[in-house]
């Protein structure tokens, strides 16, 4: 298998099962409504704005695949829009999807020669730990996600 493809792989398992852990970004926001996704618990992140953190930095590498410029901020990667609805909800998992499927077939085309050139400058590293970053971050905030799903059952027993 490409190395690009094995990538690919463990970004597509991540979002919808089957990676050595057994967890899975779409199985751990199931049956979570907005009110649920929005909610903060003290000074902690809610499981929305983990999400569109997440997928912040997954868009900012996918627009790269796709041939534009590198354009992100760190600082920005936490300004989740207002989640008000069930629709503002659904709007935001939807997207998050919709940016994981591209995201993962253009990671798969990538050549395997390319995985060692620079992503678009040299403080950003190469593709391939942009690719294993994302994979590294999106667990980690995973992690996160489950544990807030978690405190919010308990709250509500």
């Amino acid at each position: 298998m490409a190395t690009s493809a094995f990538i690919a792989k463990h970004i597509k398992e991540f979002y919808f099962g089957g990676n050595w852990t057994a967890v899975n970004l779409k199985d751990s926001l199931s049956g979570l409504n907005w009110e649920q996704a929005a909610h903060r618990q003290s000074d902690l992140h809610s499981v929305a704005e983990l999400v569109y953190h997440i997928n912040y930095f997954v868009r900012v590498v996918l627009r790269v695949l796709e041939g534009k410029p590198l354009e992100g901020k760190d600082a920005e990667s936490f300004d989740c829009p207002p989640i008000q609805s069930e629709s503002d909800w659904t709007t935001l998992k939807d997207r998050t999807w919709k940016d994981a499927e591209i995201f993962i077939k253009l990671v798969q085309k990538l050549p395997d020669n390319q995985l060692s050139e620079l992503l678009a400058d040299e403080k950003y590293g190469s593709y391939e730990r942009n690719l294993i970053g994302i994979i590294e971050h999106s667990h980690y905030h995973l992690g996160q996600i489950v544990l807030l799903r978690k405190l919010l059952k308990s709250s509500n027993n």
